[in-house]
């Protein structure tokens, strides 16, 4: 405790920005952890003195959302209000004692999580000439706790050799470049596929900061099930100082919950009455882990979906359903953190919500172009028929921007979304699968089994 004779909780942004934001509805994003409020509520009774909590680099923001972290897991979100650089440290005591409830928690598998010895992960960290971002998200996951990982840094149809050279002067040893020549997310998630060591590969995006015990949460929380494939995480907001960056985080909504959720294709959840097509709830692929293996044998990432191609995305929403097609798990852990910094202009978030429209648009094509998965889609939205009319309208109401912002923004930003989904699905449909797709996957994971004989390399 610091401060002058109050016992003092200092938090600091999770994403470090020198420039002082100039819209008045800026939000500070921090974290705190119970633990810490409780012992500056302790002091406080002890000395009479009422204790203060301090956000660092806090001018300009009218506003604060912390993220409440217990000793093992995140337990919500709470908003205040920031007044000269600070939130009032009793409405924060008591909005985290009312934050308390025990989020959903799962019994391991076959004993305790993370018991015996850890597997070896291999983090592949996909990027394109994007080398400041890189070293942010980089750095970030190379302080992970976690004893046994290495990373593949796969650089995407390269236009100059900064990220090579960033590398190369690295010099760490746990970190390898991969070069994918030819464009698109989905061939440089399927360049790391090939060259992962070991049974478990994370995928992380170059625009994220990961949490130290990000790791370590993804690889033990396959033990949530006896036949988990893939673990998503937590993307909250690492940024929230322009109307963009606000507008887009409240349309994606990826860190509604803290309660861990495991998914499997012939468990329908009460709570997501269009499953398995509500992929929303799965997570999103800044944050995943997958069996290596798994991902092979279901013909690794659709090179016909995702950044870099005409479908612009829907390449991890693709995978997630696959896998649970395929009878396997899908475990959603919100511990596992990745904090995403969302683009800040308008034009950046026109480009980027073009790109989920187009995106989900091209998957749901390719959803509909299955008679197996169509059939099922007709008769789902028959049954939930007033389910889906439901999920329509929230999902219009968050398209549209808030009245606070809506002048900073495009103004199609909202009314373009179904015209842009329509464009994924032509997109999808139109396009010649690659040549060099998804089938190669299969094969390479035939003949390395043949010559290892247990799959893995």
């Amino acid at each position: 405790m610091t401060g002058h004779g109050s016992p003092c909780l200092t938090l600091s942004p999770v994403l470090q920005n020198p420039v002082r934001p100039s819209w008045n509805g800026a939000i500070w994003i921090g974290e705190v952890w119970a633990d810490a409020v409780d012992s500056a509520d302790r002091a406080s009774a002890s000395t009479g003195v009422p204790a203060v909590c301090r956000l660092q680099n806090a001018e300009g923001f009218s506003r604060a959302r912390l993220l409440v972290r217990g000793r093992e897991r995140p337990v919500g979100f709470v908003d205040l209000a920031v007044t000269d650089g600070e939130v009032a440290f009793t409405e924060l005591r008591d909005r985290v004692v009312a934050q308390r409830h025990s989020p959903r928690e799962l019994v391991p598998a076959g004993g305790e999580a993370g018991a015996g010895e850890p597997a070896h992960v291999t983090v592949v960290l996909c990027t394109r000439d994007r080398t400041e971002m890189l070293k942010s998200a980089l750095a970030s996951v190379l302080a992970a706790d976690y004893p046994s990982f290495g990373v593949l840094v796969v650089d995407n149809a390269p236009r100059t050799d900064a990220t090579r050279q960033y590398v190369a002067d690295l010099a760490d040893p746990r970190v390898q470049l991969i070069t994918e020549p030819l464009p698109g997310l989905s061939r440089a998630r399927n360049a790391g596929l090939l060259a992962a060591r070991g049974d478990i590969v994370a995928f992380v995006d170059d625009d994220v900061i990961v949490d130290r015990h990000w790791l370590s949460i993804l690889a033990r929380s396959f033990a949530y099930g006896d036949s988990v494939a893939c673990v998503s995480g937590m993307v909250p907001a690492g940024e929230l100082r322009t109307p963009a960056q606000a507008y887009f985080d409240n349309r994606v909504g990826w860190s509604e919950s803290a309660d861990v959720r495991v998914f499997e294709w012939s468990q329908v959840p009460d709570d997501v009455p269009l499953f398995p097509f509500e992929v929303r709830h799965y997570g999103t692929g800044a944050n995943f882990a997958i069996d290596r293996r798994v991902a092979l044998a279901v013909g690794g990432f659709d090179e016909r979906l995702g950044a870099g191609t005409p479908a612009s995305g829907g390449e991890d929403i693709d995978m997630f359903f696959r896998i649970l097609r395929s009878g396997w798990q899908l475990v959603h852990d919100p511990a596992a953190i990745a904090w995403h910094r969302h683009r800040s202009n308008a034009d950046d978030l026109q480009t980027q919500t073009r790109g989920y429209g187009l995106g989900l648009g091209a998957w749901l094509a390719k959803v509909g172009s299955d008679p197996a998965m169509a059939m099922l889609a007709a008769k789902t939205v028959v049954r939930r028929r007033s389910a889906l009319v439901a999920h329509l309208r929230s999902a219009s109401r968050n398209s549209s921007p808030l009245p606070a912002m809506e002048a900073e923004l495009p103004p199609d930003i909202g009314s373009e979304t179904w015209r842009f989904v329509a464009k994924g699905a032509w997109a999808y449909l139109s396009k010649r699968r690659p040549r060099h797709a998804s089938p190669l996957l299969t094969g390479a994971l035939q003949r390395r089994t043949a010559v290892s004989g247990s799959g893995l390399s």
